[in-house]
């Protein structure tokens, strides 16, 4: 949502914890010998931690409480469950694994409207998509380049290809559906663990793209005009693609994790910076090691200037 100013929502956890469901499918989880007690308030603070890096920033933010119950160990992650767009629609998304589904509530949606002025004026949802086997998580499945109207997607067990081209019909982007996997063959799970784009820079772990395809959407990434900033397996293991660029006015702010922005060499901050993005850094290490995701993942955007392309 480049165009214009964009809020961020966020959900404050309260059951934070490794999930074993979601595990069978994303590669960055690893559990602990933590007590949940501590696991749970661990992951408040640096949820804290990041919430308080983007107010300072001036971004505009909502703050949803999570529910008591059921317990949602993932709840952190609301940008999978649901979308907000220039225009006022919003999208609800089918999840792959059952306990991650009771995330989708409406009192989340409700703070948004109430806390950064969102007027909903269409709903699209894709959730009834569970009954037959076929999911779409979010902007974790879709990474989404605004100015050309492209749709990002890498196949996974939770991005069906079929409801790319469904959401990008109704959206009216275009779908680039390419395949990935860590060196190991692992599928990567989420499109937005290994790209993320900014307005005049997109980070793409290009290493993990199937070869066959790595030249070809090496080559459409550029297209617009942007500087390419590639990324390592180290890098993409530290959560380097995980990453969000948000506009608050005329200033950029790219959000990363302090293990992304530690894994980043000189060449790459050089090129951060002649884009005219500025590095917004928070610490979230238990939040990636048990979740399996970092503060791209905690954050779903929302337009808030009229207009702005989302």
């Amino acid at each position: 949502m480049n165009a214009g100013s964009t809020g961020l929502l966020l959900v404050e956890p309260l059951a934070f914890g490794f999930n074993a469901e979601t595990a069978a499918t994303n590669a960055f989880q690893y559990p602990t010998d933590l007590p949940p007690a501590r696991v749970a308030a661990e992951a408040r603070n640096e949820f804290g931690g990041l919430v308080s890096e983007l107010r300072d920033a001036g971004i505009p933010l909502a703050i949803a409480a999570d529910s008591t119950a059921p317990p949602k160990p993932d709840a952190v992650f609301p940008n999978n469950w649901v979308s907000f767009h220039a225009g006022g629609t919003v999208v609800l998304y089918p999840m792959r694994d059952p306990t991650r589904r009771a995330e989708r509530r409406e009192a989340v949606i409700d703070t948004v409207k109430a806390q950064l002025d969102f007027i909903e004026r269409r709903r699209i949802d894709l959730s009834g998509e569970e009954k037959h086997g076929r999911f779409l998580e979010g902007t974790g499945s879709l990474v989404l380049d605004h100015h050309a109207r492209v749709a990002y997607a890498c196949r996974s067990p939770r991005t069906d290809e079929q409801l790319v081209r469904e959401w990008a019909r109704l959206m009216d982007y275009e779908p680039c559906v390419f395949d990935a996997a860590t060196p190991d063959g692992t599928p990567v799970y989420h499109t937005n663990v290994l790209l993320w784009f900014g307005e005049y820079i997109a980070g793409a772990g290009l290493a993990w793209v199937n070869p066959e395809q790595r030249t070809a959407l090496a080559q459409r990434l550029r297209a617009p005009g942007r500087e390419l900033l590639e990324m390592t397996n180290s890098q993409l293991r530290r959560f380097a693609g995980n990453m969000l660029e948000v506009k608050v006015g005329m200033q950029r702010h790219l959000v990363m994790s302090a293990t992304a922005a530690e894994s980043l060499h000189l060449e790459q901050l050089r090129l951060l910076a002649e884009a005219g993005t500025d590095p917004l850094v928070a610490p979230i290490p238990l939040i990636e090691e048990l979740g399996g995701g970092s503060v791209r993942c905690m954050l779903a955007e929302v337009p808030l200037a009229a207009g702005s392309a989302a």
